[in-house]
């Protein structure tokens, strides 16, 4: 069994680099819904931070009238993010450092990368870039681990994991006020094979030495052929709930 080892949170953040392709092949969307609830409304302009391969990008060019575009830092992501969505615009930045002037943005909305950030240089950036007013999005797909299945597919993945999950509320300063809180429930339909991909594109898996990840990637294959919920099943549906946060720049 794999072992806990202290966690890089800079090296963890840049190992996506390596994993881009298997992260946009097996990672879950989000509900149109909850887009709709991160974002000002209609004819708005939003800033997709941190926006990865586009699986938050991808629901927000079909709301009406938003005027998008995406920041992300790995060349990778982005490749892959411009590679699904060609019209997209897409910028290489940081949530540090957003290549956009002052109060060019209605909104901007964060997807499964709030934890990546630092907040004391972050925050005071995000606002500069926000009209006063302007809406800050925050959310995270959660999988549903009253399920059995699911709850030991998550207990496999973070064998070893000593970086702790971190799917609650934004943190936020004096720049925003008025936060408010939805969840969203739905599930992702993939093929069974592809839960090997989903674990594999997790930065833990990725920062592993290779025979210590093929130890967790069997262990999800054999939760596949041995658990009465998936095994013989083409296709699963694995449960989420959207956990969403929004605020408002002062």
């Amino acid at each position: 069994m794999t072992t806990p080892t202290p966690a890089d949170p800079s090296r963890r953040a840049r190992s996506f680099e390596l994993g881009a392709r298997e992260y946009r092949r097996a990672r879950p969307g989000y509900p149109r819904e909850a887009a709709e609830w991160l974002v000002p409304g209609p004819g708005s302009r939003v800033l997709d931070l941190a926006a990865g391969t586009g699986k938050l990008t991808e629901v927000l060019v079909q709301l009406e009238g938003i005027d998008l575009v995406a920041v992300e830092p790995s060349d990778a992501m982005r490749g892959e993010l411009l590679d699904a969505l060609p019209g997209v615009r897409a910028l290489a930045g940081t949530a540090e450092s957003i290549p956009l002037p002052d109060g060019d943005r209605d909104g901007v909305v964060v997807a499964q990368a709030w934890h990546w950030f630092d907040p004391a240089t972050a925050l005071p950036e995000i606002a500069r870039v926000l009209v006063p007013g302007g809406q800050l999005g925050v959310v995270w797909n959660v999988r549903d681990h009253t399920v059995d299945w699911v709850d030991a597919f998550t207990e496999i993945i973070h064998r070893g994991d000593s970086l702790e999950p971190n799917h609650g509320p934004p943190l936020l300063d004096e720049h925003f006020e008025g936060l408010e809180h939805r969840t969203f429930r739905w599930s992702h339909s993939l093929p069974s094979t592809e839960l090997r991909t989903l674990a594999a594109s997790r930065s833990h898996l990725l920062t592993l030495d290779p025979e210590a990840r093929e130890e967790i990637l069997d262990a999800v294959d054999e939760l596949v052929a041995t658990h009465p919920e998936l095994r013989g099943r083409e296709t699963i549906e694995l449960p989420y709930r959207s956990e969403c946060w929004r605020a408002h720049r002062r």
